[in-house]
């Protein structure tokens, strides 16, 4: 963590560190030990829209057991971010096994116990963060904004500060009918969902992929307005973020209806979409503190942008996009690219 008294934080995840082992459709070769979970990806994803000294604004935590590699330890820290490292040697660091099939199907299970993150975990600085990425059941992410938000009263010290902003990934699994009334309780507390086109269709019941293996777009666009309907943020002014894949993202608020195109036109550009969700919410997280005037979900088309360019990153190899730290004022490169080169070429075909 960074010890500067001026330290402002605009992101953090409450998603976990995870060590993953990758099952790819034969002929491709499994790959194992490989940095991951929904709080590396989405730390990177917003890492990736903030070059120095911005780095440091992006916050996460790290559990490391008796068997975490020193190398990584390393590498991580040399994305220069406010990482909070916790040493665990009574436990193995939480790893996972991700398997792939056809039409981006992907199948996930822990090798090893997991060690939740929650608002206890969250130092002062964290917990005074413009935004919180929450990645788990509905009802948890109502209960981590009451506890965050008390936290923040309570260091506050009765001085006025901003309300952050929530942004609630749902966990697939309980993405289900049967989670249909507590979802609509959990929106009215956080200010940004984003489901996946198919965990957004399992709340209704219903099917969100056509026949063909592409995205029922009618579909996603009625699942949202009932959601929209019902209320999303305390006062309704909330957004819905659908993230499908190929087919790009779909953005939805009171005011604004609008598909984006993905990033990457050509599927061999797409070498493992393992994080590429979460490292659009990353992306998405920062957008909205930084893609306008004043933090808030009216910047959430333009931070939609962001997170398509952060999970463009996040998808073209194994594991983490690689950082090519610029020299004598060069701007610093992913995988070998500009962010700012891509976001230009991206925004040229948006207006296209």
């Amino acid at each position: 963590m960074a010890d500067d008294e001026d330290l402002s934080i605009d992101f953090v995840s409450l998603g976990m560190f995870i060590l993953d082992d990758i099952e790819f459709k034969p002929p491709t070769a499994p790959v194992t030990n490989v940095v991951g979970g929904a709080g590396s990806y989405s730390a990177i994803g917003a890492r990736i829209l903030s070059p120095p000294p911005l780095s440091r604004s992006v916050g996460w935590i790290v559990d490391c057991g008796s068997d975490f590699p020193a190398e990584l330890r390393q590498s991580i820290s040399e994305w220069d971010t406010s990482c909070l490292f916790r040493d665990t040697p009574n436990r193995l660091t939480t790893r996972g096994w991700n398997g792939y099939g056809e039409n981006e199907r992907r199948e996930f299970k822990y090798l090893t116990p997991k060690l939740r993150i929650d608002h206890e975990s969250l130092t002062p600085e964290l917990t005074m963060a413009k935004s919180f990425h929450l990645i788990c059941s509905s009802m948890r992410a109502a209960d981590l904004v009451t506890n965050i938000l008390l936290q923040r009263k309570t260091l506050a010290e009765d001085k006025w500060v901003n309300l952050p902003l929530f942004i609630w990934e749902p966990v697939p699994d309980l993405c289900t009918p049967e989670e249909f009334e507590n979802a609509l309780l959990a929106l009215r507390c956080v200010d940004v969902v984003s489901p996946n086109h198919g965990e957004l269709g399992g709340f209704f019941g219903r099917d969100t992929t056509t026949p063909e293996g592409d995205v029922d777009k009618q579909a996603v666009e009625e699942c949202c307005e009932f959601w929209l309907n019902a209320g999303v943020g305390a006062k309704g002014e909330g957004a819905v973020v659908v993230r499908a894949g190929k087919d790009g993202c779909y953005i939805a608020t009171r005011e604004l209806r609008r598909w984006l195109p993905a990033v990457h036109k050509s599927p061999e550009k797409v070498v493992d979409p393992t994080g590429g969700g979460n490292g659009f919410l990353g992306g998405l997280a920062v957008g909205l503190v930084r893609g306008g005037a004043t933090p808030g979900v009216h910047n959430v088309e333009e931070a939609a942008v962001w997170g398509s360019i952060a999970a463009s990153f996040a998808i073209e190899q194994v594991g983490m996009p690689v950082l090519e730290k610029g020299e004598n004022g060069e701007a610093e490169k992913w995988n070998g690219v500009k962010v700012e080169d891509r976001i230009r070429e991206y925004r040229q075909r948006l207006e296209s």
